[in-house]
């Protein structure tokens, strides 16, 4: 059995994720983070869950959640997120970081970490939306400039991060199989007399509403046709599955930093 520990558990993923490691043959959760002051902390996290209890019982105690891990998955906030890789290299700990918004900064740091600790960092875990970066960044290699390039995205109403980490991802998909960087081609806002498109640019759309769990497209507009990427979540499951299939994958690897196409092999 592997011992998974989840922070992030009152979250969104996190209720996600628990039931899928309880309902695993292979996988037990045993520890379980939320942050100071959430109203699951001192519940059993199966229960908070909405899952049967588990014995685990959630805590706001970094330290004590990660008591007995054999690997830990992380969907909080960036900063939190950083405080969390920093423990995980000091007990070892192999980490998933589903979290997203880190700035370059704390990109950096996760990459210094990573030297000395196995981590799986991903934009997105489901494994449709992995497949379809490598489809946009397969598109933009084989269609030239003439194809111009928008990415939409929409989320919940209760996100506070945009463009989302997934179209970022997929911004740079985009702009490798150009042979290019992203801070080269993006265009994130366009308002008033913005003037004509700039040729090889990458635009962004981002749409907040409702409970929207995730809608991503990537479009190639190019002369007399379209092409259309879509990845369309129907609920949270997809990406607790590519998280479960991530933590097992990196239980035994080496010191890296790593995506979910190393993970799937793609």
């Amino acid at each position: 059995m592997l011992n998974v520990a989840m922070l992030g558990a009152s979250g969104r993923m996190g209720r996600t994720i628990v039931p899928a490691v309880a309902a695993s043959a292979d996988l037990r959760l045993s520890g379980a983070l939320a942050a100071a002051g959430d109203p699951q902390v001192g519940l059993d996290a199966g229960l908070a869950a909405g899952t049967g209890p588990l014995s685990v019982i959630v805590t706001d105690d970094p330290a004590r959640a990660l008591e007995g891990a054999d690997v830990a998955i992380d969907f909080t906030l960036p900063a939190a997120s950083l405080d969390h890789a920093r423990l995980c290299l000091a007990r070892r700990v192999p980490l998933v970081i589903g979290t997203t918004g880190h700035d370059a900064a704390g990109r950096d740091e996760i990459g210094a970490i990573a030297a000395h600790l196995p981590v799986v960092m991903a934009p997105n875990m489901s494994l449709g939306v992995n497949l379809l970066l490598k489809l946009a960044e397969v598109a933009a290699r084989a269609l030239n400039a003439d194809y111009d390039v928008e990415i939409f995205e929409a989320h919940h109403r209760h996100k506070v991060d945009a463009p989302s980490g997934t179209a970022l991802g997929l911004g740079h998909a985009v702009a490798r199989g150009r042979d290019t960087t992203l801070d080269r081609v993006a265009e994130y806002a366009r308002h008033g007399a913005a003037g004509p498109r700039r040729r090889g640019a990458v635009g962004f759309s981002v749409m907040r509403g409702g409970e929207v769990v995730g809608d991503h497209r990537v479009f190639f507009a190019g002369p007399g046709e379209q092409i259309e990427l879509a990845h369309h979540a129907q609920d949270r499951s997809g990406f607790a599955r590519g998280a479960l299939v991530a933590a097992r994958w990196l239980a035994e690897r080496p010191p890296g930093l790593y995506s979910m196409m190393d993970v799937l092999g793609l």
